[in-house]
Order: C-alpha cells, then sequence, then structure tokens
C-alpha cells in the first residue's frame, strides 16, 4: 500500500513538474541571446522604439509575475506597445547567457528580474532593479509606468527638455 502511494506520488509530482514547465515558457535558455536582441534591434529601428529587456527564468516566480503583469496591465501593455519592443533574456543554470550579461554590463548583480534598456543603436540606457517597483507583495503599477515613461525616446530626447533661465 505504502509503495503504491509512494509510486502515485512521484508520478503526480513529475506530471505536476511537466504541466510546469510546458506552461510557463516566457524564458527559452537555448535561444541566441545576441540574435534575440538583433531582431529586437531591427524592430525598433523600423518602429521608432527602444528595446526592453527583462532578464530572468522560469526559475524565477516574480519575472513571471512581472512579465505578466506588464501584459495584463492595460496602461503598462500600452506603454510598452508604444515606446519598445520587449524581449526576453534567459538566466538559468541551464543558461546563464555570459556574454549576453557581460555586454548589458552585468545586469544581474540587481537580481532578477531585472529590465534593461537598449537605444535603436544597442547602446545599454538604463538598467533597473525591479525590486525597487514593488509595493508590498506585488508590483507598483504606478512605478513600473514611471520607468517606461522616464525612458522612451521622447523622454530622453534634448529636444523636449525645458530649460528656465
Amino acid at each position: 500500500m505504502i509503495r503504491i502511494f509512494t509510486i502515485l506520488a512521484l508520478a503526480g509530482i513529475s506530471l505536476l513538474s511537466v504541466a510546469q514547465s510546458s506552461d510557463n515558457k516566457l524564458y527559452n535558455p537555448e535561444a541566441d541571446a545576441f540574435q534575440q536582441v538583433e531582431e529586437a534591434l531591427g524592430m525598433a529601428k523600423q518602429e521608432n522604439k527602444h528595446v526592453l529587456i527583462q532578464v530572468g527564468g522560469n526559475w524565477c516566480p516574480w519575472c513571471i509575475r512581472l512579465h505578466d503583469f506588464i501584459e495584463s496591465t492595460p496602461q503598462l501593455d500600452s506603454l510598452v506597445q508604444a515606446d519598445y519592443v520587449l524581449i526576453t533574456i534567459n538566466y538559468s543554470r541551464e543558461n546563464m547567457n555570459p556574454e549576453m550579461m557581460e555586454s548589458l554590463e552585468f545586469p544581474q548583480r540587481f537580481g532578477f528580474p531585472v529590465l534593461v534598456i537598449l537605444n535603436q543603436d544597442g547602446h545599454r540606457i538604463h538598467t533597473q532593479n525591479t525590486g525597487i517597483l514593488e509595493k508590498g507583495d506585488f508590483y507598483s503599477e504606478e512605478k513600473v509606468a514611471d520607468v517606461l515613461k522616464h525612458w522612451n525616446r521622447s523622454s530622453i530626447d534634448p529636444k523636449t527638455y525645458q530649460i528656465n533661465d
């Protein structure tokens, strides 16, 4: 009886982990991160946008939570759609993308998820620690929106700066 229960329990755990891994494919450990960035930069140039990179992994509940929060919050989704090409870059045991992390100036130092914004030429213009975008036990719509608004192309265009004499 105990053997049957143990076998059933192990089978249930195996099925649960397979179901979870197939549901959460936000990050692809096998993806070529440099190719992802190149493709995003091409789109960004065509659409006159920046590239917004979310670095994290399927192992990270806060990574999945942030991505879902942005997509399901109309204001945030609109800001991303209007001003950014969004991609996810994997950081996990399977693939830590060390060369990409170096080229992005080591964003993993902030923990995960971490946001990196590139201009159309591929230069990193901002790295955002997402821990400070939290409010209580979730993300703050206002804080995330502020980051998206303050780093879009028009916000960093010197022509839009007000100079008071």
